[in-house]
């Protein structure tokens, strides 16, 4: 796959068009992502965490249904769909439902945690899933950017102090985003961006539509207009077309190297919070967000290096 992948090339300048194609698609990927925590965060205030969860989803879906069929996309093959099932259980289910109950009970700042871990966590599962392979400082410096945003989120939201059962579940989050984006960005490059999101949201609706009645039928849903505001951006950006120009970094790629762009991600979700929820934005805050951001762009030119 190295020697005829798009995204490798033997001699390249240090930011080549099409590399910088791919961080510019990532990034606005990342930016889009980057209102989920908050926008999740004022959702699950009046609205059930289950229905939030499954209800974004199945709104998607229908989005996604609706641009296959208009521009009459062909049914992927088994295989492909096998793969596909791979993604919406990653970033259609996994990741959606876990960080929906783990942000009933953590702030913004702390959910802030799963967008911190999640580069390097999609770096690994790229590397396991393909052949990329890069420079042992590429690896260093993506560990220091990993602990960096760690810290700087943690301490952000008040300190490591004790381990909450909402930890396990962004852990989990992570581990499901990472599968679904580095498998997602492989599946990008042979069914395109955006028709994997679309495939991989009309597979997972029908048991997304069974949890989404479920959570009505036990919660009928009440609430004021700006909760349904933050669901329908969940359902729409969040869900579907923030995939869109993030698929289509990953294809451009190479995955390992442009998902170092959401080391930037909860810089961005903690200010978004302390402007849309009030939290407090401290010194710890702008020294993190310096460091993750310095982070990111020397991952990024270490793997762009000609001698990489």
């Amino acid at each position: 796959m190295r020697d005829h992948s798009s995204a490798t090339h033997q001699v390249r300048p240090v930011i080549s068009p099409r590399t910088s194609a791919g961080i510019g698609w990532g990034l606005l990927g990342v930016v889009a992502f980057s209102f989920t925590v908050p926008f999740t965060r004022v959702a699950v205030a009046d609205l059930s965490p289950l229905l939030i969860g499954s209800g974004r989803a199945v709104v998607a879906a229908v989005l996604a249904a609706a641009a296959l069929a208009l521009t009459r996309q062909r049914l992927p093959q088994p295989r492909i769909r096998a793969r596909l099932a791979l993604v919406a259980g990653g970033v259609v289910v996994g990741f959606p439902l876990l960080t929906s109950y783990a942000l009933t009970a953590v702030p913004a700042g702390h959910g802030a945690v799963v967008i911190a871990l999640l580069p390097a966590a999609t770096a690994t599962a790229a590397v396991l899933r393909t052949r990329e392979r890069p420079p042992a400082a590429f690896w260093a410096i993506t560990v220091l950017g990993s602990l960096a945003a760690v810290t700087f989120a943690f301490l952000q939201s008040g300190g490591i102090g004790r381990l909450h059962w909402a930890d396990l579940l962004l852990l989990g989050a992570v581990g499901c985003a990472a599968v679904g984006y580095a498998e997602g960005g492989l599946l990008a490059r042979e069914v395109g961006p955006w028709q994997t999101i679309a495939w991989a949201l009309v597979l997972a609706a029908p048991p997304m539509l069974v949890l989404a009645v479920l959570a009505v039928a036990a919660r009928p849903p009440s609430a004021a207009p700006v909760q349904w505001a933050a669901f329908a951006y969940l359902a729409v950006v969040s869900m579907f077309l923030g995939f869109f120009a993030w698929y289509r970094g990953l294809a451009i790629g190479p995955i390992a190297q442009v998902s170092q762009i959401q080391l930037t991600q909860p810089v961005m979700s903690i200010a978004w919070a302390a402007l849309l929820l009030g939290e407090a934005i401290t010194w710890t805050t702008i020294v993190g967000g310096l460091a993750v951001i310095l982070c990111a762009g020397a991952a990024v030119r270490v793997r762009l290096s000609p001698t990489s």
